[in-house]
């Protein structure tokens, strides 16, 4: 669906005088930015658009003309319902336009073609098919304001370069700029999906046209031209598409989603009030209103150009303290972000979590990436994006996400991540169980195995291979991604922390962090992220992972209500392990060994701290090398203060040496 937005920011004293200015009949000021988002096309979408006599919506699309066939020489038109406009001459308006569309020939040879649309006269002219495109008629041509790109399938022009172009059309269809698609192996009437994007930017006065087919994007527009709509249009414009067929020669045109954006915003200027009433007043006061204008555009520019020198003042503080780590990863601009991403077109959207969306994006010769977007809103703030891009760019390891750059500008935090074709870990183990999918089939349980002993290997080196200890503080199956070949990529570090291998080997917050169901019970009472705090959550993921289920609290049909801890260990009490195993799990997988990683899953779990392997002792056991730990009937209680052996600092609380009346003081 599409959504209106109408915001103007101005100081109080500028309210103040807007007002009087109303009161004296002057202009009212506002601001109109359009946002479309069509996934698909759905019935009633009808609502929001603009349909001529032969479109309509069918199989999730756009049928612009007719969806069927011998409809000979007819066209058809389908516009946004809102008008808007681009500019007030003071400040323009650029957006983003992409599409994907489908024309199927239906004879040989086929016609007419595509439009996307820019006009103020909504209605779809009479006599408009074959050649006129729906754009305009015989009688219109030259005289309507009406800017279209259109992807033409027949030369029916001797100024048409032939019957597989690209053009821009400005009141007429005669292309004053146009591009065959033949050199860049694309076919308009090959009936597949085509994908377009038009780049307008009004402060150049240019758009930009990129065309091409499955995921691998063009890698520089196929017809660029100067264009300035200002010069065509001053008034209320609509934005859509109209197609034709032509004499004897048709196809079926439809557009199977798309996304509009203006993404800087325009003010428009209209007067609401009767000037016959005012127009004494206007007399009077017209100096006094030209004055109160100009302060008001004083004071505009004045709070813009100081927001403008604090958020420079703010990327400069950021961008020092990231390049003073010496393995700092590559800048980006936002411009190539917002290019590679499509404006972060929904469309591209790989999945959103708690701190932010997630886009695919294509950067300089098809090099996919995923492109994390930090809500504004979201507490993941500064702090957190520096700890992230300064701790993960000195990490190298076969099973952590690479980061590979940042952007922090126009307030916009912005992390990119190598590409994970499979996506996240939680999409496969969460499922019902009774799904039948392809997806249900790919998690054998050598894959799981496979992927716990990668996460177990990220650990191991985040605790025990770095320079400096990371601490990793949110481990979970939504921050597992996973590679072609299912090798699990440990991600997500905007709660990680560094800390030095010396005594100091926590890190303690104001703040408790972490995912619930994860959290270990410790981590309430002392607000510390300990090695023993990520062991706990990675026990809890090696539960997820053999039993399909959640961590948090789940009522049994007995109305018992309990965690994924509980649960196990319940079933470990009355020797029933293998019912918890998850029923998706290939039949010939090794129970003996699914046994011994949920007892060494339980021993991670332990309420005692103390009592929880060290990562390198659970790779033993993942390996083979060693039998799983001991592990209790019946699960310990939690006790605070805790009492334990002091370990190694590898494997300790907090790796301080506690005195006897520190332990019995809780502290």
């Amino acid at each position: 669906m599409a959504y209106e937005c109408n915001n103007f920011f101005v100081s109080s004293r500028a309210v103040r005088i807007l007002v009087f200015l109303t009161l004296i009949g002057s202009c009212i000021v506002q601001v109109n930015c359009l946002n479309i988002s069509f996934p698909s096309f759905k019935p009633e979408d009808r609502n929001v658009l603009n349909f001529s006599a032969n479109s309509y919506i069918a199989f999730g699309a756009l049928q612009v003309t007719p969806d069927v066939n011998g409809a000979s020489n007819t066209s058809g038109r389908v516009l946004y319902g809102q008008p808007f406009r681009l500019s007030n001459g003071l400040l323009k308006t650029s957006f983003i336009s992409s599409f994907v569309f489908n024309i199927q020939p239906q004879t040989s040879p086929t016609g007419e073609g595509l439009a996307f649309i820019l006009t103020e006269s909504p209605p779809l002219p009479e006599n408009s098919g074959g050649q006129w495109i729906g754009i305009i008629n015989s009688s219109t041509t030259g005289s309507s304001n009406i800017v279209a790109v259109e992807f033409d399938t027949r030369k029916s022009f001797p100024e048409d370069l032939d019957d597989n172009h690209v053009g821009i059309d400005v009141r007429s269809t005669v292309s004053i700029a146009q591009a065959s698609l033949n050199d860049k192996g694309l076919n308009l009437s090959g009936g597949y999906d085509i994908r377009a994007t038009l780049f307008y930017d009004a402060q150049l006065a240019e758009i930009d046209i990129v065309v091409y087919r499955g995921e691998h994007r063009a890698e520089s527009p196929v017809l660029s031209h100067p264009l300035d709509l200002y010069e065509f249009f001053r008034g209320d414009i609509y934005v859509g598409f109209s197609a034709s067929t032509g004499v004897n020669a048709t196809q079926l045109n439809c557009v199977k989603s798309w996304n509009f954006t203006s993404y800087e915003k325009s003010v428009q200027i209209s007067d609401k009030t009767s000037f016959n009433h005012l127009w004494i007043w206007l007399m009077v006061s017209v100096s006094v209103v030209t004055l109160l204008i100009l302060v008001i555009l004083f004071i505009r520019y004045k709070k813009r150009s100081h927001k403008r020198r604090l958020m420079e003042a703010d990327d400069s503080e950021v961008e020092l303290k990231i390049l003073n780590s010496s393995t700092a990863p590559q800048k980006f601009r936002l411009k190539e972000l917002r290019f590679a991403t499509e404006n972060f077109n929904s469309m591209n959207k790989l999945g959103k979590g708690g701190f932010g969306t997630v886009y695919k994006g294509v950067l300089g010769d098809n090099n996919v990436v995923a492109v994390k977007r930090i809500s504004k809103n979201s507490s993941h703030g500064k702090k957190d994006f520096i700890a992230e891009v300064t701790s993960i760019g000195n990490l190298h390891h076969k099973n952590l996400v690479k980061l590979i750059g940042w952007c922090y500008e126009s307030n916009e935090l912005l992390l990119v991540y190598e590409f994970m074709p499979n996506g996240s870990l939680d999409k496969f183990i969460f499922r019902n169980e009774t799904a039948e999918s392809e997806d249900d089939k790919t998690l054998t349980w050598g894959r799981r195995h496979n992927i716990i002993i990668g996460v177990a290997q990220a650990l191991d080196y985040l605790h025990n291979g770095c320079q400096n200890r990371v601490l990793h503080r949110d481990i979970k199956a939504s921050n597992i991604l996973m590679d072609l070949e299912f090798n699990a990529r440990l991600g997500d570090f905007g709660l990680a922390r560094v800390v030095q291998l010396n005594e100091n080997t926590h890190h303690s917050t104001k703040e408790i962090a972490g995912t619930p169901g994860y959290m270990a019970p410790e981590s309430f009472h002392t607000g510390r992220a300990t090695v023993e705090t990520d062991i706990y959550a990675f026990g809890i993921l090696m539960l997820e992972i053999m039993c399909g289920r959640r961590p948090g609290h789940r009522c049994e049909a007995n109305g018992y209500c309990n965690s994924i801890v509980d649960w196990v260990w319940e079933n470990y009490r009355i020797n029933s392990l293998a019912s918890v195993v998850d029923s998706r799990i290939n039949e010939d997988a090794d129970m003996e060994q699914i046994k011994n990683l949920l007892m060494l899953a339980l021993s991670c779990c332990h309420p005692n701290p103390y009592e929880r392997p060290p990562m390198n002792a659970a790779l033993q056991v993942l390996s083979g090398e060693a039998e799983p730990p001991e592990v209790a009937v019946e699960k310990p209680a939690f006790m605070w203060p805790v009492f334990g052996p002091l370990r190694e600092v590898g494997c300790s609380l907090s790796g301080a040496q506690f005195t006897a009346s520190a332990v019995l003081s809780g502290r």
